[in-house]
């Protein structure tokens, strides 16, 4: 997926002549933090309502101003991963994606972003999460894989969580099975260490419920 395919439509970019009256507006009706500023298709910079708060003026034209976000954006043929980094290291809520003249193309939500990502983790089907605790030269995603299919299951989706400072990693993986017992039995046996398990029945909004608590035991 690249970040063209990721544009959310109805995103209207501010001019140098709007005020930050405006974009206030504009972004409490978007839900977002911040707006791209566009002259004529050219992209000029991002501008975030502390920016705006910051004005003495609202009713003065953002063009005055300087933007403490001057160049934050990807190019249309940039991967997913490309915009989440950005997301990540910048704490933005938009993303504006710009072609290889940097025209102004579109802007990516922060909301649509999460909402791709949800489909890619499996999170509206049915099924269980275990979280895996394992040293990264131990990991080995074919073991894993056997050892779930060989309790008649599938691995919907996985994602690790590394840290800096140690050669662990937390492996989290989602099972279209709402029955964990045997899996886990079966990751005991091998001794892996077992660090969470969520069990999800069919039921939609209890599923979301459990997805918020993994969220929430993840810091995310």
């Amino acid at each position: 997926m690249i970040a063209r395919q990721l544009i959310m439509d109805g995103i209207i970019p501010l001019k140098t002549s709007d005020t930050g009256k405006t974009a206030l507006s504009w972004m409490e009706d978007y839900k977002i933090a911040h707006l791209p500023i566009v002259n004529d298709q050219k992209f000029l910079g991002l501008i975030s309502d502390l920016d705006i708060y910051n004005l003495n003026d609202f009713d003065e034209p953002l063009g005055n101003h300087n933007l403490s976000l001057s160049q934050p954006y990807v190019k249309e043929y940039q991967h997913i991963y490309d915009v989440l980094k950005l997301v990540s290291e910048l704490g933005l809520t938009l993303i504006p994606v710009l072609d290889e003249k940097e025209n102004y193309l579109g802007s990516i939500t922060l909301p649509s972003l999460i909402k791709f990502l949800s489909k890619g983790f499996s999170i509206d089907n049915p099924g269980g999460i275990i979280v895996l605790e394992l040293a990264y030269n131990n990991y080995s995603l074919t073991e894993i894989a056997n050892i779930v299919e060989s309790n008649d299951a599938k691995i919907l989706s996985t994602f690790i969580l590394s840290n800096e400072d140690s050669n662990k990693i937390e492996l989290v993986i989602k099972i279209n099975k709402i029955e964990l017992a045997p899996i886990l039995k079966t990751f005991e046996r091998y001794n892996y260490f077992i660090k969470a398990s969520f069990s999800e029945d069919t039921d939609q909004d209890d599923l979301r419920d459990r997805y918020n608590l993994l969220m929430n035991y993840l810091n995310v």
